[in-house]
């Protein structure tokens, strides 16, 4: 039977995990997270009911606590979330960014590689250590191209600085200590218990609260989005049978500037909640979602594209997404509007859709 280590397990993509590890498999899994502002016990209020999932909230940088948990838990794999991932966040304070995404995966590495050294046979052959880590560690495309496994480093900002250094490490202990890790880059994720900090799930809540919906610059930016469930079905594919040492890129093949993707969300309110019908943009005289757009100042170093080049594990894993864009769009939005009180109860006390990560010269 299959003993994961899941951390980051209460945040976004790791509870979408947790979630799809219990309806897809048999595994027993510990769930590690720290519960800093993105990470919610409340995302992992069904997993919990199962008798296949604990939950132990530490920090990954914790050396005893880390350890402790491997010598008890004796994982047949471990899949790292864990880390800190609003670029805006680690414009205003990179340090948890380097604390997290760094420490915290060197911390994992060893614990990970002493337990190694303990197994023989079967499940020593069978254990992997897979890092999720991101495209923007590639840095930003021209209008031509796309992101392959052999794209040469080159982050912009201090978050992908971090899961470039990161993803270093994990390569240097499978090079050096014959670690066998995996690494996993994946283009933006959007789908249910998303922070509403980013991008998709902040216009939504803001479009049906009548606020502005703030565009940087010009709003041209493009990402290839992924819906996060064919992300979690890429993972667990390359956490079974992806070759030790390799890393594989994860993408949607839905290249979209953030004002088409703005356009669409509005869209997609608005035939679920009719702008006419909707007393906070009565109230403020408008007749329309689209009226809510706010173009902004950029962003310091904004990347301009990332598109990502996923033919490594189509070919060699026979992953390919499941959902449309248009289909992926609409389950999101309905289930952000359903699901108020959750956004309501993540959001308390820790952040009020401002803007961050502006630099004040």
């Amino acid at each position: 039977m299959e003993r994961l280590i899941v951390t980051g397990g209460a945040g976004f993509i790791g509870v979408n995990f947790i979630n799809y590890l219990l309806a897809k498999t048999d595994a027993v899994v510990v769930v590690i997270d720290k519960l800093t502002y993105a990470g919610n016990i409340a995302s992992l209020e069904a997993a919990l009911k199962s008798d296949r999932v604990e939950f132990i909230r530490a920090d990954i940088s914790d050396r005893g606590v880390t350890g402790e948990i491997f010598g008890r838990f004796s994982p047949t794999g471990v899949v790292n979330f864990a880390a800190e991932s609003h670029v805006d966040r680690s414009i205003d304070d990179p340090t948890p960014f380097i604390e997290t995404n760094i420490s915290g995966t060197f911390v994992l590495l060893e614990a990970a590689r002493r337990h190694f050294a303990t197994l023989s046979g079967g499940p020593r052959r069978d254990f992997r250590f897979l890092h999720v880590s991101t495209d923007e560690v590639y840095g930003t495309l021209g209008p031509e191209g796309l992101f392959s496994e052999e794209t040469p480093y080159a982050p912009n900002s201090p978050y992908a600085a971090s899961k470039a250094a990161a993803d270093h490490l994990v390569r240097a202990w499978h090079e050096t200590y014959g670690l066998p890790t995996l690494i996993t880059n994946c283009s933006n994720n959007y789908g249910p218990f998303q922070f509403p900090e980013k991008l998709i799930p902040l216009m939504i809540l803001n479009a049906v609260e009548g606020r502005a919906l703030t565009i940087y610059g010009d709003g041209a930016n493009i990402r290839d989005w992924l819906y996060v469930e064919d992300h979690c079905a890429g993972i667990l594919q390359v956490l079974r049978h992806g070759r030790a040492g390799s890393k594989y890129n994860i993408g949607g093949g839905n290249e979209r500037t953030n004002l088409q993707i703005v356009d669409r969300l509005c869209a997609e309110v608005e035939s679920i909640l009719p702008a006419g019908g909707n007393p906070a943009l009565i109230a403020r005289g408008l007749s329309s979602y689209l009226e809510l757009k706010t173009f902004v100042a950029d962003r310091p170093g904004h990347d301009r594209r990332y598109a990502i080049d996923a033919s490594r594990i189509r070919a060699e894993l026979g992953w390919s997404p499941a959902h449309d864009f248009e289909s992926g769009i609409a389950d999101t939005v309905r289930w952000y509007l359903a699901n108020r009180p959750w956004c309501e109860a993540v959001l308390a006390g820790k952040y009020q859709r401002q803007r961050i990560g502006i630099i004040n010269s």
